[in-house]
């Protein structure tokens, strides 16, 4: 079993998935740890469609481990509507020229004791489906004017997208209106509280299957932590999955 933290391999890292697969809480997972891997991490809310379970109500923790919030105007009051903070197109630049300096930096200098500053990274928690993704496609120019990753996450367990057909014409929804192209599959396949290894496995076959059927690789399967030392799941042809514990951060008011 390889357990290992996802480690962001460009500036900007759009996060995106049918409602009610598990985004914003992966989404919050890789800001926190990309925040302790040493990256100055943003995160931009962009879920203005659904006013539930979205980034912008995890404030305190995000900035407990030094992760800087982006939120809509109105996120978090009873005036709560869909705008849009003009603070991630700067946020997205920053992150590029970092990651250039740094890139330069180290050629020109070739100092490995050399302190540069740390590396920023975005981090766009999208809406769902392609309502949400026309809000993404109004910042389409700046993530795509160079590298980026965009991760599709699913959930075999989530209503409407239990098959991999389905799942893919979600996605291609999301890439058509927000006029971005996903790079890679998110296996986030869970039952809340009543998730363990078996309901993990299971959804293993099932995220190859978006990812061969997307062309995309499949970047991980997300493990809770509680029982991640406990976990030796096999993929399809007997490969070994690349194992993301994630903490649980995301709850219903009832849990």
């Amino acid at each position: 079993m390889k357990v290992e933290t996802y480690i962001p391999r460009t500036p900007v890292v759009v996060v995106c998935g049918h409602y009610g697969v598990g985004k914003t809480n992966f989404a919050l997972n890789l800001a926190i740890d990309a925040a302790a891997h040493g990256f100055k991490v943003t995160l931009s809310d962009l879920d203005v469609v659904n006013p539930y379970f979205r980034s912008s109500d995890s404030r305190s923790l995000l900035e407990e481990h030094g992760v800087r919030l982006i939120a809509p105007v109105f996120a978090g009051t009873n005036l709560d509507s869909p705008s849009l903070s003009g603070a991630t197109e700067p946020a997205i630049e920053q992150a590029r020229a970092s990651w250039l300096a740094m890139m330069t930096g180290a050629c020109s200098f070739g100092d490995p004791t050399a302190q540069l500053p740390p590396r920023k990274l975005v981090i766009i928690d999208a809406g769902g489906d392609d309502v949400g993704a026309t809000a993404l496609g109004r910042f389409a120019p700046a993530i795509a004017a160079d590298h980026y990753d965009m991760l599709y996450v699913v959930n075999r367990n989530r209503n409407l997208t239990q098959e991999p057909a389905e799942a893919v014409e979600v996605l291609r929804e999301i890439e058509a209106k927000s006029h971005l192209q996903a790079t890679a599959i998110v296996n986030n396949t869970h039952l809340k509280q009543d998730t363990d290894e078996d309901v993990i496995a299971r959804g293993i076959p099932f995220a190859q299957a978006v990812a061969d059927q997307a062309g995309l690789p499949l970047a991980c399967t997300t493990v809770p932590t509680a029982f991640t030392d406990q976990c030796t799941l096999i993929g399809p042809n007997d490969g070994r999955q690349a194992l993301y514990p994630v903490r649980i951060y995301v709850r219903t008011p009832w849990e």
